[in-house]
């Protein structure tokens, strides 16, 4: 087996990862604090600070007082460097938004749909990106990177499935890339929504959490000792696909008894119109009219809907020792910022007492659309473990 050997050059580019990871996750920071949070050396840290301001990567962010001494300065990445594309593919709409890189929206297109097919989704994040990149002012060659978020099993950062989709083995990422010279990504839109909570919002500090997504389907990203856990294949965190009542309701999976046919919106709305309730207009409407509603089917069908959702993340409490859960997704955050006292509540009727102590239940702080956000990091990511460096484009 061939052993490669860490050249200095690799050192160099580590050592700026390193820097510009710590400024745009923790920033803004002095070079002080710089030193102490990555270990390396002053002079090291001067130099390649230096390095990053003059090629443009980071910029200057004003200063602060320090103890007996000259004002420290803080350093942040500069926000026009350039800009990253985030794409949501959900089972309304698909939605594009520019972004700088301090995740600015600066532009947002919206296409809504039903049941996208694979071409379908091309067509309209390809319009997307290009509507979006119009409206801004951004020229195409600033753009770092298009994320793309879609509900299912993303392996490779590339080929998806999507089982309530009915897409088995789509190239999307080999799909999207014919239409653009653009660097594309592709990740789960649980995983993106946890990216972005974690980075920006509710995960911040959390160094084992679950965030939860719950929309039309129901999924999860899970972060164990501060980093994303995908499992052998990138299949973990099908949380929505967990067994929660034997032999219970179909699953859009074609499973029976699954977490997502009792707490995501369809099942929901199904189940409401099961016992009589009356469910018009589109599903995001019938679900907030439901919340709101005061007659004996929605309180019987709400109460139950708090109660698979409490039995499902006392089973998370119970089996990964979180130290947060994150609750996001429309239908989540509708029903939490209504219910989440019940819901923690009722978490604590079914997870074990001591876990349950060592567990705080939140809401998302990014909102309803944190998912073309969290995908809009992904080109983001690039740029920092790249330590700056620029992709090669076709």
């Amino acid at each position: 087996m061939e052993v490669r050997r860490t050249t200095v050059r690799d050192m160099r580019r580590s050592n700026r990862s390193v820097i510009l990871t710590s400024i745009y996750r923790e920033g803004p920071l002095s070079r002080q604090e710089l030193t102490v949070r990555t270990s390396l050396s002053a002079a090291s840290v001067s130099n390649l600070v230096a390095e990053l301001i003059a090629e443009g990567v980071v910029e200057e962010a004003g200063s602060v007082e320090s103890e007996g001494g000259r004002p420290r300065v803080l350093l942040r990445v500069a926000p026009t460097f350039r800009y990253v594309v985030g794409a949501e593919v959900g089972e309304t709409r698909v939605r594009v938004e520019l972004f700088d890189l301090a995740m600015n929206v600066l532009a947002r297109a919206d296409h809504p749909t039903s049941a996208p097919t694979p071409a379908e989704v091309v067509k309209h994040v390809l319009e997307g990106l290009s509507s979006v990149i119009t409206a801004s002012g951004v020229q195409p060659q600033q753009v770092l990177g298009l994320g793309v978020a879609v509900a299912g099993v993303v392996e490779d950062n590339a080929v998806v499935d999507a089982q309530t989709l009915g897409w088995e083995a789509v190239p999307l990422a080999e799909m999207l890339a014919e239409g653009t010279d653009i660097p594309v990504h592709v990740d789960n839109g649980a995983n993106m929504l946890g990216q972005a909570e974690m980075y920006f919002g509710a995960g911040r500090g959390a160094t084992d959490a679950v965030v939860a997504l719950v929309g039309s389907g129901v999924g999860s990203a899970l972060v164990a000792g501060g980093s994303s856990y995908r499992g052998t294949r990138s299949s973990a965190g099908e949380w929505g696909h967990m067994t929660i009542v034997y032999g219970g309701r179909q699953c859009r999976c074609g499973a029976l008894g699954c977490l997502e046919a009792y707490v995501g919106a369809e099942g929901v709305l199904d189940r409401y119109r099961e016992a009589g309730g009356l469910v018009e207009g589109d599903e995001e409407t019938a679900f907030v009219a439901l919340l709101s509603s005061t007659s004996e089917p929605a309180a019987t069908i709400i109460a139950d809907t708090i109660g698979y959702l409490a039995a499902g993340f006392a089973n998370l409490v119970n089996l990964v020792n979180p130290e947060r859960i994150v609750l996001g997704g429309w239908a989540g955050l509708a029903l939490g910022e209504k219910h989440l006292d019940e819901l923690r509540a009722e978490v604590g009727k079914h997870a074990l007492r001591r876990p349950y102590a060592q567990v705080s239940i939140v809401l998302c702080e990014l909102g309803r659309d944190a998912v073309a956000l969290g995908a809009a990091t992904l080109p983001v990511v690039r740029l920092l473990r790249d330590g700056g460096a620029l992709p090669n484009r076709r």
